[in-house]
């Protein structure tokens, strides 16, 4: 099993000491992109840890993270459930905006051009923004905050 990849920064996957054993595959992409596979009681889940380049970053680092991420989950098996967990650097906004079924409106705001990319993948790949599917207090919605802008 692989152990650690250096590079300038990382994801990571943090697993209870309890389901250590049941991990029997780690794949560290990139920088930006890593997956473990765990098999309890004969069910497998691919868990993916992405980080999205941030929007002020050069458009082809951000393909290539859309690209990478859209390699590492056509090669799962429709066999193993996927659960994809991270920061894809975008505002969802609380208008579904065409979206249904892709996220449920619980959410604050006006989506940002740096979601579109996450919207598209997530409703070609069926998934849900699990997130935005319950009510939440008003505190706990915004995750980043700055003086210029709160997300």
């Amino acid at each position: 099993m692989e152990r650690r990849v250096r590079g300038k920064n990382g994801v990571d996957i943090l697993v209870n000491q309890d389901l250590r054993e049941l991990v029997v595959e780690v794949k560290r992409v990139n920088d930006w992109l890593m997956s473990i596979k765990i098999v309890v009681e004969g069910y497998t889940l691919k868990v993916v840890s992405a980080y999205a380049p941030h929007m002020g970053l050069d458009e082809e680092v951000k393909r290539r993270f859309w690209e990478d991420l859209d390699g590492l989950v056509r090669g799962i098996p429709s066999t193993e459930k996927l659960i994809i967990r991270g920061n894809f650097n975008g505002h969802i906004g609380r208008s579904l905006g065409g979206y249904d079924g892709v996220h449920s409106g619980f959410s604050f705001g006006d989506r940002n051009g740096g979601c579109t990319s996450l919207m598209e993948y997530v409703k070609a790949f069926e998934l849900v923004i699990s997130n935005s599917c319950y009510p939440k207090k008003a505190e706990h919605l915004i995750t980043f905050r700055s003086t210029v802008v709160k997300t």
